[in-house]
Formats: structure tokens, C-alpha cells, sequence
């Protein structure tokens, strides 16, 4: 563990005494609603980089599949 220091106002202390579970430090709670962004925020981006793959090909995915129903439909006199 690395010791900082921050500042955070007055109200956000207050807020934190309110919810925090009283038998865990002001530090610990800070650092478990941290953690949970972080993670949240990794989530996130492992999101948007597998919804990027597709979407990079989307276009020429679209394109084939209109082929393929193009190839399927009977002709029409």
C-alpha cells in the first residue's frame, strides 16, 4: 500500500460517513468504490474494442449478406 493525500469536501465526507460501513476506514471505503470504477471502466473498454471488430467489417458483412438473398430470391418474370 502507498499512503496519499487528498482533499475532498465536506460533503462528500459526509456522504461517505453516511453509507460507509462503520467498522471500515474513510481510505478503505474511498478504495473500494475505486476499484469498482476501475473495474467498471475496464469493462467497458473490453466492450467497445469487441464491439469495434464487427463493426469494422459491418459494411462488407451487410454487402454479403444482401448478395446471399439477392442469389436465394426466385427470378420474376
Amino acid at each position: 500500500m502507498e499512503k496519499t493525500s487528498i482533499t475532498l469536501s465536506r460533503e462528500v465526507l459526509s456522504g461517505i460517513d453516511r453509507i460507509s460501513d462503520a467498522r471500515k476506514s474513510r481510505s478503505a471505503f474511498i478504495e473500494n468504490v475505486l476499484r469498482q470504477y476501475l473495474r467498471e471502466r475496464a469493462k467497458a473498454e473490453r466492450r467497445a474494442r469487441d464491439l469495434s471488430i464487427p463493426n469494422k467489417y459491418a459494411d462488407e458483412l451487410n454487402r454479403d449478406a444482401e448478395d446471399g438473398v439477392e442469389d436465394q430470391a426466385p427470378e420474376q418474370d
